[in-house]
């Protein structure tokens, strides 16, 4: 039985070693942009998996992995050894640096800045307009910025323009309405601070990030007795 395969539009790139899965796109073209107009460029050594849509204007890093059904738009930047799991979407615009993580149906609005080494549960949601709908609400999008060593728990709600700090951690469910200082655990709706990542006691030797950049073991914690 013959194999489907994937639509590559012209000006495609696509390192050595990286393997396209069936049904996906890759250099799709942006409004208003013809074919070939706008070169996608995919690092080695990757794996897209299918259904995945790729727009042309993007440069991905070595070693990207994506899940089933992502889609990234145009005039993105993903460094390498990054992860977008299956259902997510990034949209244009969006600065990923690397070893960033995130997990099922996460949604990256265009401004969004993603620093090295953060990591996003499933469902995550950041947003950028501050009053959408309104007749300027593309005119003042603020993308929110995550700093290195964050992470944010699953179902968790970025309001616009809001900074997470370094090693910062946030709940899941929580709704994120201000800036996050660095080494904070904040959780609930609206988020409230609870603590410092560094004040957690390990548990089950899951190993937690601090702002000095050892290595991190995304897990489960409680506040120390």
């Amino acid at each position: 039985m013959s194999k489907p395969d994937f639509r590559s539009f012209p000006d495609v790139l696509i390192g050595a070693g990286t393997r396209v899965q069936d049904f996906c796109v890759l250099g799709e073209p942006a409004k208003g942009r013809g074919p070939g107009q706008d070169r996608l460029i995919i690092g080695p050594n990757g794996v897209i998996r299918s259904h995945t849509i790729i727009y042309a204007g993007t440069r991905i890093g070595a070693r990207l992995q994506t899940g089933h059904s992502v889609l990234i738009r145009e005039n993105t930047r993903i460094g390498d050894d990054c992860s977008i799991g299956s259902g997510s979407v990034v949209e244009f615009k969006v600065v990923m640096g690397n070893r960033v993580r995130l997990h099922s149906q996460c949604f990256v609005p265009e401004y969004s800045v993603l620093e090295d080494d953060c990591w996003l549960g499933p469902r995550v949601v950041l947003t950028n307009a501050r009053f959408p709908a309104s007749r300027r609400a593309k005119h003042t999008l603020e993308g929110v910025r995550i700093c290195r060593f964050a992470r944010i728990g699953a179902n968790a709600t970025l309001l616009p323009g809001v900074v997470i700090g370094e090693g910062a951690l946030v709940g899941a469910g929580a709704v994120v309405t201000r800036d996050v200082p660095p080494d904070t655990v904040v959780v609930g709706n609206p988020a409230r601070r609870l603590g410092r990542v560094s004040e957690l006691e390990d548990e089950g030797g899951l190993v937690y990030a601090d702002a000095s950049g050892a290595t991190i073991e995304a897990g489960y914690a409680h506040t120390a007795r």
